[in-house]
């Protein structure tokens, strides 16, 4: 008998309730946008980072810090973006993603 595959993170977050955007999340966005050659790991989670404060989605933001810097971002070039992001997104967004990559860092 086989173990039970691991459950993903997506589907471990939404699988139950949405079993068809989890698989999307998993294969189209990870399997495959994530993978593209046309922009590095690095420069993805760049973008995505700043998208996620630019639309004030702090929920997501911990995962995408943590992918940022397995991706090569450090720390610093992370909160200058956020410096970067208050004087064009808005400082209360910058704000509450300072606040958010503050709890993601001291882990």
């Amino acid at each position: 008998m086989s173990e039970p595959k691991e459950q993903s993170r997506a589907q471990q977050l939404m699988g139950d309730f949405s079993p068809k955007l989890a698989e999307l999340t998993d294969d189209v966005l990870f399997g495959d946008v994530w993978e593209r050659a046309e922009l590095s790991q690095r420069d993805r989670s760049l973008v995505t980072v700043a998208a996620l404060i630019a639309n004030g989605n702090t929920k997501q933001l911990p995962s995408h810090l943590n992918r940022a810097r397995a991706n090569g971002l450090s720390e610093t070039e992370l909160a200058e973006v956020m410096t970067h992001l208050a004087f064009y997104v808005g400082w209360p967004r910058a704000i509450s993603a300072i606040l958010v990559a503050k709890d993601v860092f001291k882990e």
